[in-house]
């Protein structure tokens, strides 16, 4: 064979294998979760969302960069490893309150590439950053909490403290990541006599908010019965008030009549007045009317006469009245 037809298949051959690379790189898959970037000649100047097939120019002139939409976790302070065994990493997590106590803090960050381009070119390692801004965040509201707060009912608000800082700094880095949400996993003592202690002092003061809440139980019930005794007391003294009242107007009303009686007959109701006072002082006595001199006046015993007259005359009388 002759140089001319050795040089002629090696070139064959050559542009074969051109083409073969040329159509087998001029097309590429986007899945629905995912997104690609196109890189031309080294520069991200395409992004693609839409799901399919697509089509680009061969390589080495552009290449498609597959990226997830998935959202991602970051697992800070503990892994898992292939065997499912959780694996903890107490020198990352150890951290100081504000109130100057040790405190061991673990969190996953769910977070999601939102501009592939800035993802891929503006930072070498996003990914890192990412675990670093977690840290300097977490590290940031841990040192301005109290570890009461910490280690119960202040965690809802330290995820959310967390979550406002580290997105503000992953903002401010550029890197193409959005922080979805911050999750603490753990908050605890970093040994057994610690936690002990500390559990000792939130059962300490559990019992003293109880036996709190039972004084202000019984001073609320002993004051509604204070207020319920008082509202008794005011209706009687209310209804006596009334009582006396009218009693003291009938009184007058009496008084007004007596003195009337009075004014036309003075010696007459003069008398009237010491038998009704005699009667009612002394019930069960006899009475004897005095005159001037010392002597018993002659009367008709009325009450005498009353008790001896039998039925039965009074019956006749008053038949022969008729």
């Amino acid at each position: 064979m002759t140089t001319k037809k050795v040089l002629a298949v090696i070139g064959l051959s050559i542009a074969g294998i051109l083409l073969l690379i040329a159509v087998f790189t001029s097309w590429y898959t986007v899945d629905e979760s995912e997104q690609a970037v196109i890189i031309t000649f080294g520069v991200a100047n395409e992004t693609v969302t839409e799901a399919g097939l697509h089509f680009k120019m061969p390589w080495p002139i552009q290449q498609a960069e597959i990226l997830s939409k998935e959202t991602y976790s970051l697992q800070f302070g503990y892994n898992q490893n292939a065997e499912g065994e959780i694996v903890a990493f107490d020198k990352e997590t150890k951290m100081i309150t504000g109130d100057e106590n040790i405190v061991l803090t673990d969190l996953v960050v769910q977070w999601k590439i939102t501009d592939p381009k800035k993802y891929l070119f503006n930072a070498e390692a996003p990914q890192d950053i990412l675990h670093d801004a977690t840290s300097a965040s977490i590290r940031s509201i841990i040192g301005s909490s109290l570890i009461d707060d910490a280690l119960t009912s202040g965690k809802a608000e330290i995820e959310a403290e967390t979550r406002d800082l580290l997105a503000s700094l992953v903002e401010k880095y550029d890197i193409g990541i959005t922080v979805l949400a911050v999750k603490l996993q753990d908050v605890e003592l970093p040994n057994e006599e610690v936690r002990a202690a500390f559990t000792n002092v939130t059962d300490a003061r559990e019992t003293m908010n109880t036996k709190i809440n039972e004084a202000r139980k019984y001073e609320n019930q002993k004051r509604n019965e204070a207020l319920g005794e008082k509202a008794a007391i005011n209706s009687r003294a209310e209804g006596q008030k009334v009582s006396r009242v009218q009693q003291a107007t009938g009184d007058v009303a009496l008084f007004d009549k007596l003195y009337l009686e009075y004014e036309n007959n003075p010696e007459v109701t003069k008398q009237r007045i010491i038998m009704e006072t005699l009667e009612s002082v002394l019930p069960n006595a006899k009475l004897y009317i005095m005159n001037d001199e010392g002597g018993t006046m002659k009367y008709l015993p009325l009450d005498g006469l009353q008790t001896a007259v039998p039925p039965a005359a009074e019956t006749e009388e008053e038949g022969g009245g008729n």
